[in-house]
């Protein structure tokens, strides 16, 4: 007898009402990181899924750093399939918000708290297609492994950092379901679903100059802050050469193909020559904000965020540092980083690496991806699905290291130009509407890909 089809056997309209109370009581923990607490979350999941007959284990460096791990287990025709997220979130400020950052309130079609973009909303979402999983009694050709990490925010070193280096049998899989893509967006009046298949690493360094003490009042050239400040104003947000990954050259691909013949032409431009593609965005009839992410895009950068020099007013310091945050594309090393670095500022200054990360970059063309696609053609047909290069950085940095192809999707609908600007930001929010939507494509695509 055929397997019953999801739409047969789920009643969706109870899915999302069920889905939003899990998210609103995942959002009024506070598992802010420092400290994190995210033992909280993991108690909370792990109490919901024993409820379904899914059995879990909290794993962490101390019984306050935990996190979640279930599995469905499938009948081992292919390898496992990772759904991943993090339960901790940022700081707050909460005199600046409109809503308690820890209330869980519903207005106005949105629901407020921190974490509710970055990245309770995805908590929430896969474990409900555990739920689902188990009490539709889907055949699985592959496992299911749900894993919410602590500590993504700082790092992940006591998350899923953690778990790779102590128990990387927990969640060993072939692909993986994570932050980085899959919200809706429009240009010019044409949506898009960016899926994040790429993700720069990181090679945060320290940079120090040297000269040579002194009185102020007897000012010389060997100022060590000086020599610092003549290198940093070189660190401008385009200064290293343009590589095209094969990401980069997909995405713009991809919003060329459903963009006007004018427009298309200018971002096809982009790709025709590496010296001049910063000048072809430039050109873009496109939002500043969107231009700027697309150099980012285009190359390895760095950006500095803290300086230090001096104890004294009055005395000319010998020493003065500043803190980079560097980002370098997927097929890069930090030493080829570094290699291209000097080659612009020179050897001048002492550049000590603060704990690396690999980039990485999933295949454009894959099982998962091509799930992905189809269900958001169904859901959206008029919109296209891209790829996407993240560039900044998630727990993916971790869980690529056991070989696993990482892709970032949650999937959301476009609510508003401005509201993905509210991650890591006052009255942080999620539209109703869009996790609810999202609950069912994220859901069709784990069961299109996982079933018998």
């Amino acid at each position: 007898m055929s397997q019953p089809t999801n739409k047969q056997i789920i009643n969706w309209q109870e899915v999302e009402e069920e889905v939003v109370a899990f998210v609103r009581g995942l959002l009024q923990l506070d598992t802010r990181n420092p400290p994190g607490n995210e033992v909280r979350a993991a108690e909370y999941l792990q109490g919901a899924f024993a409820a379904e007959g899914i059995s879990g284990e909290i794993v962490g460096p101390s019984k306050d750093r935990g996190t979640f791990i279930a599995r469905l287990k499938g009948d081992g025709s292919a390898p496992p399939l990772l759904l991943m997220s993090h339960t901790d979130v940022v700081a707050v400020e909460p005199e600046k918000w409109t809503h308690e950052p820890f209330s869980a309130d519903i207005a106005d079609g949105f629901m407020y708290g921190r974490g509710a973009l970055d990245m309770k909303q995805m908590v929430g979402m896969e474990a409900m297609i555990m739920l689902l999983l188990k009490r539709n009694g889907v055949r699985l050709k592959r496992d299911v492994i749900y894993m919410a990490a602590a500590d993504e925010e700082c790092g992940g070193h006591a998350g899923a950092g953690w778990v790779v280096k102590h128990r990387p049998e927990l969640i060993q899989a072939e692909y993986a379901l994570n932050e980085g893509g899959g919200s809706g967006l429009e240009i010019n009046g044409r949506r898009y679903y960016p899926v994040q298949t790429a993700e720069k690493g990181t090679v945060r360094f320290r940079l120090r100059t040297f000269g040579k003490p002194g009185h102020a009042s007897v000012p010389h050239n060997e100022n060590a802050i000086l020599k610092l400040a003549t290198i940093l104003a070189t660190l401008v947000p385009n200064l290293l050469p343009v590589h095209f990954s094969a990401t980069l050259r997909g995405y713009i691909a991809g919003l060329a193909a459903t963009q006007p013949p004018e427009i298309a032409q200018a971002l096809q431009a982009i790709l025709t020559d590496e010296t001049t593609a910063d000048a072809a965005v430039d050109r873009l009839p496109f939002e500043e904000t969107l231009k700027q992410r697309i150099h980012a895009m285009l190359r390895n950068t760095v950006t500095p965020t803290i300086l230090a020099a001096g104890s004294q007013i009055n005395v000319i310091p010998s020493e003065a540092e500043a803190l980079i945050d560097g980002r370098h594309l997927p097929g890069w090393t930090p030493e080829m980083f570094l290699e291209e670095l000097r080659s612009v500022i020179g050897n001048e200054t002492e550049i000590t690496l603060l704990d690396p990360s690999v980039p990485l970059e999933a295949d454009l063309q894959s099982p998962l991806f091509d799930s992905i696609k189809e269900v958001l053609k169904e859901h959206d047909a008029e919109a296209t699905t891209i790829p996407f290069l993240l560039t900044g950085g998630t727990d993916a940095k971790h869980v690529t290291q056991l070989g696993t192809k990482v892709y970032g999707f949650v999937p959301a609908l476009f609510v508003g130009e401005g509201e993905g600007r509210r991650v890591h930001s006052h009255d942080e929010r999620v539209s109703v509407r869009s996790l609810q939507w999202g609950m069912r494509v994220l859901y069709e695509v784990v069961e299109r890909f996982v079933m018998v």
